[in-house]
């Protein structure tokens, strides 16, 4: 077997140090990945845009002595900026935009050592816990081609799935690299509020709401991930408390005895799952067993109603902004014809809503999140499955001729626990330990205090050696 395949399974830190010990070349990890691409993408379509050429100019240059050093590397094709290279949004609006230099999270991706050789599917602005956007169709599931990768990150996880890559980018506004991650069976994380720059070009994104990092194989890959990437730009309006030391450090450290609350309890008024409940309670059992004191507390947060719809406003009114920039590049108004009808929905939704709408809806959600800063002076970890239900069917969470947010609503049926982190700025991981009965991933979400992602990479280590997941393949695999 060529050792170009020979690496397909390892992780990206593995990688990096055969790269560094000189076992293997970064041109020779990346051919390996393209041609794994070429062969795996036209059944998942999780690659959009290849930059073969542009990788094999880098890789084949010097590289920083980064922490991923030589491994191929893919990029969300929504908001991390690569410059000189396309960045659509999923979307038709935005079919001639090109990136005219790199985010600060991408100039870092390369310090790191990356090796970036293509963008990845997103459903259009990033709106859907599903990756289907209209421009270029579905993302399918490597474990089920028949079910959703989940959203919005579902291309890169997808590829990660798949073994195209051991590790992608994505971001996440309301679940998006959680979601995915639990779809596809990997290791998803979102930091703490502004943990990672979004600049130069942004400061912050719709209030806050949006996150970037990766989903990975490893949590060793996330932890060494967030070292390479965390930290403020210049001109970051805030950002998050300081880490004691190297996330690194926290994976495989002991945990100690850690106070989780759990919940089944989704803030929506459809149930969950029996299967996704039910392990929720091994889970429990599971935290019990390695000496975590555990107990079953809801979530305490008023009107869930109320909270959506403040939730959805905030949400939807960044969605509405990008739009607008997009109006104002192209010097028109845009119409129905320039995006998907669900987009359209929002877009028009939103622009009956004031200012003080937007403000209020955020005064709601701050309220909520002090409500959860109280309840975590009591407890270390907050427990809940990732999902609602197994991940969906494609085309479940699409919008009906005559009701084009039909979709979105569905969607908060699917994904009623994730947004939590978003809104109160909290750190969350969703961990694949479980899978269904129909053989798809089953993700565990774990919330942690704000800034506390250590907590965090402490106990996925813990539950990496207790229930490993590596070895778990999809039908569709490198």
């Amino acid at each position: 077997m060529a050792i170009k395949d020979d690496v397909a399974c390892l992780d990206a830190t593995a990688q990096a140090e055969l790269v560094r010990k000189g076992d293997v070349s970064a041109t020779e990890l990346l051919e390996g990945a393209i041609e794994r691409c070429d062969r795996i993408n036209p059944q998942i379509n999780a690659v959009i845009y290849p930059m073969y050429d542009e990788a094999r100019k880098v890789a084949a240059g010097p590289l920083p002595d980064g922490p991923f050093k030589g491994v191929p590397f893919l990029l969300k094709d929504l908001l991390a900026q690569y410059g000189g290279m396309p960045m659509s949004f999923g979307s038709i609006v935005f079919k001639d935009f090109v990136s005219d230099r790199d985010s600060d999270l991408v100039r870092r991706y390369k310090e790191a050592g990356l090796v970036t050789f293509g963008k990845t599917n997103t459903p259009e602005l990033g709106l859907q816990p599903t990756t289907e956007p209209v421009r270029f169709g579905p993302t399918r599931n490597p474990w089920n081609l028949d079910h959703t990768p989940g959203g919005s990150s579902g291309g890169s996880a997808a590829a990660v799935a798949a073994g195209i890559v051991p590790m992608a980018h994505g971001n996440d506004g309301g679940g998006s690299i959680r979601i995915p991650a639990a779809c596809c069976g990997l290791f998803g994380l979102k930091p703490t509020r502004a943990r990672i720059s979004l600049g130069p070009d942004l400061g912050e994104r719709t209030g806050g709401l949006v996150n970037e990092h990766v989903m990975t194989r490893s949590v060793r890959d996330s932890a060494a991930a967030l070292d390479a990437t965390d930290g403020p730009d210049l001109g970051s309006p805030y950002w998050a408390p300081p880490k004691a030391r190297p996330y690194l450090e926290e994976v495989g450290a002991e945990p100690g005895t850690l106070r989780v609350a759990f919940t089944c309890k989704p803030l929506v008024d459809q149930p969950i799952h029996d299967e996704n409940r039910a392990a929720m309670h091994e889970t429990a059992k599971l935290l019990e067993d390695l000496g975590h004191e555990v107990e079953e507390r809801d979530f305490d947060f008023g009107d869930h109603k109320r909270l959506n719809r403040a939730s959805f406003t905030v949400f939807s009114s960044g969605c509405a902004e990008t739009l607008d920039s997009a109006a104002k590049s192209l010097g028109r108004d845009l119409t129905e014809n320039d995006m998907e009808p669900l987009t359209w929905g929002v877009y028009q939704r939103v622009k009956k809503l004031g200012i003080s709408d937007y403000l209020n809806s955020w005064r709601t959600l701050f309220s909520a999140a002090r409500k959860l800063d109280e309840d975590m002076q009591t407890y270390d970890v907050w427990l809940t499955p990732t999902l609602n239900e197994p991940p969906v069917s494609l085309g479940t969470l699409g919008p009906k001729p005559d009701k084009p947010l039909a979709g979105l609503f569905r969607s908060g049926q699917f994904v009623p626990l994730t947004a939590i982190a978003n809104w109160s700025g909290h750190p969350a991981m969703s961990v694949p330990l479980m899978q269904h009965a129909n053989g798809l991933p089953l993700g565990m979400q774990f919330y942690g205090r704000f800034g506390d992602e250590a907590t965090l990479f402490r106990l996925a280590t813990q539950l990496e050696q207790a229930l490993p997941w590596v070895d778990r393949q999809p039908a569709v695999h490198a």
